[in-house]
């Protein structure tokens, strides 16, 4: 038996220090509860600017747009950089392994990725966002297959899926495959319906399904920055909604909506092994006479030197 903990909190936006600051004080307080696996939201360090237009619609962008985009590339942080460091310091420290969300600066270029940390050897993964969604593709860059990576833990094998990557069946399917027993999914999507869809995953890939959302208001965001939509009520933005799901389907912790918390579970992976009795997405129940995917895992750069 294991204990794994969901982290429900506000990012500090823009801000990768501080966010930084936050996150490891979080990592402290669910240790201390005896947690050996800690899940993060999309987007924590870094921030996910919702309800941000940054100036564009089709056919033009304004310089107040560009300056706010600015502002968004510098708080990101880079994989050989302090923050990233620090957080490995925190999980060998603190004997955790951790999925942190945050905004990635590669040249010019931000990803939303998750960050895989391993207690002893440090980051040994980072799924970089396959497919952004709607206007998140205007200031994120998209992933490619050479990131999805898994990570084996005390826990049991770790992957991460980011937010609406989760309704890509493909995407579901290559993470099976790939052995995944604890199955992160870091959002930013707060709606009823994504309960609905966190048990449907931990049904079909007969996993233990850890979903981190942000709780996030008008009051978290900095002043210099421009909110362009409607916030729900009390100023809330991101309202969360995390949950930990086992893989009879079983809701174990959450979902909890409207405030900071961090959600804990005992998981023991003999409950995956025995659900396996009558299903196994990429094994007796698979047909693959009928069925296949093939997953390219090699990175794509778009200038090639020979």
């Amino acid at each position: 038996m294991s204990k794994v903990a969901v982290v429900q909190a506000s990012s500090t936006l823009f801000d990768s220090k501080a966010a930084t600051d936050k996150a490891i004080g979080l990592v402290i307080e669910a240790a201390n509860e005896g947690a050996e696996l800690i899940v993060f939201p999309e987007a924590f360090i870094g921030g996910y600017p919702k309800g941000t237009s940054y100036g564009a619609v089709i056919g033009s962008r304004t310089e107040r747009g560009r300056q706010e985009y600015l502002h968004y590339y510098e708080g990101a942080v880079t994989l050989d950089g302090e923050e990233v460091a620090r957080l490995a310091e925190a999980a060998q420290e603190f004997k955790v392994a951790l999925v942190v969300g945050v905004i990635e600066r590669l040249g010019n270029t931000l990803y939303c990725t998750a960050l895989l940390i391993h207690p002893e050897d440090g980051v040994v993964g980072h799924h970089r966002k396959l497919m952004p969604t709607g206007s998140e593709r205007l200031v994120w860059g998209f992933g490619d297959g050479s990131t999805l990576d898994t990570m084996d833990t005390s826990v049991g094998r770790v992957g991460s899926v980011i937010c609406w990557e989760n309704y890509m069946p493909l995407m579901r399917q290559a993470m099976y495959a790939k052995g995944t027993q604890i199955y992160c999914a870091p959002t930013a999507d707060d709606r009823d319906t994504w309960a609905a869809s966190m048990v449907h995953i931990a049904l079909e890939g007969r996993v233990f399904v850890l979903s981190a959302c942000q709780y996030l208001t008008t009051d978290d965001v900095p002043d210099e920055h421009h909110v362009d939509a409607e916030p729900r009520e009390n100023g809330v933005l991101m309202r969360g909604g995390s949950m930990i799901v086992a893989p009879s389907g079983e809701v174990l912790a959450g979902p909890v909506f409207n405030e900071e918390c961090i959600l804990y579970a005992d998981i023991d992976l003999e409950d995956k092994v025995k659900s396996h009795l009558d299903f196994d997405p990429v094994g007796h129940y698979s047909r693959p006479d009928v069925f296949s995917l093939s997953v390219d895992t090699e990175p794509k750069d778009s200038v090639v030197f020979d």
